[in-house]
């Protein structure tokens, strides 16, 4: 069986992916150009397929009890990384970001969120193994984010008096209109920031705090840094492909957010609960059932109710924002 830390298997894992990325940015979209829905559906198979032959090495190489914790945190990262659409979406719509530069910004921004993420595994690991009880509160986080992810659920953003782009602006000079694919200019003489470079960090903040939801789940799965890192790239690498394909149409998956708000609290209960009688009273292929049938559910009962209908704008919880004020509060304040 591989040791999952052996310097050869992480080196090995960390070539593929920039191998993945070079081949992504470098050759399958050198050229600026719209991603159509087809070929993100391709290029999201892809990924999702890479994933399961990955998962059936880990399983025939480190131990079967590692394959299921891998496919289990790669669905809890895949299921948590819709949210992070949802978000995307209404960063991108509220700044009108052409649809031929949006593939630019979230391959950036999510290159910086795999170097993020592994900071965080790699000092969340190095946590747990000297203050274990910290898995306490890693549970409770876990279980008191998916509640407050239900009760924002449809939460309305303020992204006129966004606080992160109002400091950004603040501090940089920001151009008023874009400029092609550029995150920076120079004008007469002085360089500025443009739009798109103000969307990169609201995306990148985006994923660092989302991942400050997702980290501690896959936690609760496994405490092998090599399973939590993987299983949290593999997710990652598919997001532009899945945004893409499914951009046009994630107004429709309105109980998706209840669905995932339902699995962290139950990531966050398995950890609590496995912790506090030191055994696995909830398995985890049994977590990894039941996060399928929640995820598969909630789609399901979204597109059933949502069929025929018109779309609705989006609504959610974007960094920054509050939650925009109502007509009647307006009137009153």
């Amino acid at each position: 069986m591989l040791d999952t830390n052996s310097p050869l298997l992480w080196g090995a894992f960390c070539l593929l992916v920039l191998f993945l990325l070079a081949l992504d940015l470098g050759v399958l979209h050198r050229k600026e150009k719209e991603i159509s829905v087809k070929s993100a559906l391709l290029t999201s198979l892809f990924y999702i397929i890479l994933a399961l032959i990955f998962a059936a090495g880990v399983y025939q190489y480190i131990g079967e009890q590692a394959g299921y914790e891998f496919l289990t945190g790669y669905l809890i990262e895949k299921s948590l990384s819709l949210d992070n659409i949802f978000v995307f979406v209404l960063i991108f719509n509220h700044f009108a970001v052409p649809k031929v530069y949006q593939h630019r910004v979230l391959f950036w921004g999510i290159l910086g969120a795999l170097f993020f993420r592994a900071v965080m595994i790699l000092a969340g690991s190095a946590l747990l193994a000297e203050f274990h009880g910290l898995i306490y509160v890693f549970g409770a986080f876990l279980v008191f984010t998916g509640i407050k992810m239900l009760l924002a659920a449809d939460a309305e953003p303020d992204m006129e008096n966004n606080k992160i782009v109002a400091l950004m602006k603040r501090l940089l000079p920001v151009t008023d209109t874009y400029h092609g694919k550029r995150f920076f200019v120079r004008i007469d003489g002085k360089r500025f920031v443009t739009p798109l470079f103000v969307v990169l960090i609201l995306v990148e903040i985006t994923d660092i705090i989302f991942a400050v939801d997702s980290i501690p789940a896959i936690f609760a799965i496994t405490q092998d840094p090599f399973i939590v890192f993987t299983s949290n790239v593999f997710a990652i690498l598919g997001l532009r492909a899945l945004y893409f394909a499914l951009a046009a149409i994630i107004h429709r998956f309105h109980y998706l957010k209840y669905g995932l708000s339902v699995i962290l609290v139950l990531i966050g209960s398995k950890m609590l609960i496995n912790t506090y009688y030191h055994a696995k009273i909830i398995p985890t292929d049994v977590a990894l059932y039941l996060t399928a049938l929640i995820i598969a559910g909630s789609m399901a009962l979204s597109l059933f109710k949502t069929r025929g209908s018109k779309a609705e704008p989006l609504h959610g919880w974007v960094p920054g924002s509050s939650d925009a004020a109502t007509p009647d509060d307006k009137k009153d304040s």
